[in-house]
């Protein structure tokens, strides 16, 4: 049983709330395993479960175990009692501008790798300036950038570096992407979802702080590994 800390009432779990929770971490292991052990894109293993889920979805629609309420709109034309738990209907509230922009990013990638940009720019990086060096530089690229868009455009270099380097590379997009909300994909998706709130000025705040720990992260991973 779950609290509202608003009004201290207690919260129900809705009807099903469990089996897709559990849905959830499936997607994620059905995801690794479909490409550790069968060698397939985790893409297809994502889409399995989305199976699992929409035939959950007919069950507890079947069983009417799902019911609408005061927190969703009902679609016009129907009643309350026929609205039940749709996939699709929360994959239209998706906010379609970020993965939009994700989309174009992608695209622009492929289009520098195509063209030999990227093959340029993996020789200065790695090739002049050593893969420690590059490797810091772009967690900083991916605080301006978006780290999903530079780590695909570190992977479609493929430079050729120890593991502990494509370890040190995988830290540093991750951390280093946070450094401005703009890095991530998580900061990206908030500010849409959040307008007002969330803002790339109120996220400048915790920047020196992410900076020390970005730095401090760097230092352990090289006392460890390097």
């Amino acid at each position: 049983m779950l609290r509202d800390f608003t009004n201290d009432d207690p919260l129900a779990l809705r009807p099903g709330g469990l089996t897709i929770s559990t849905l959830f971490l499936l997607t994620i292991a059905t995801a690794i395993c479909s490409h550790q052990f069968l060698h397939i894109p985790p893409v297809f293993g994502l889409m399995i479960v989305l199976g699992y889920l929409k035939l959950f979805g007919f069950y507890l629609k079947q069983h009417q175990e799902y019911h609408w309420n005061e927190s969703y709109e009902t679609p016009p034309g129907d009643s309350p009692e026929r609205c039940g738990f749709n996939v699709f209907s929360h994959i239209a509230k998706a906010e379609w501008d970020t993965l939009f922009f994700f989309y174009g990013v992608i695209m622009a990638v492929g289009g520098l790798g195509f063209i030999g940009y990227l093959g340029m720019m993996s020789a200065t990086l790695y090739g002049d300036l050593g893969p420690t060096f590059a490797n810091v530089m772009i967690g900083v690229i991916s605080a301006l950038v978006d780290n999903i868009p530079v780590m695909f455009a570190v992977l479609t270099m493929n430079p050729n570096m120890p593991d502990y380097q494509w370890l040190l590379v995988t830290l540093t997009a991750g951390v280093g992407g946070s450094l401005l909300s703009i890095g991530s994909a998580a900061g990206v998706a908030l500010m849409g979802q959040v307008r007002g709130k969330y803002t790339f000025l109120s996220h400048r705040k915790w920047t020196p702080a992410i900076a020390l720990g970005y730095e401090a992260s760097i230092g352990v991973h090289l006392l460890i590994n390097g």
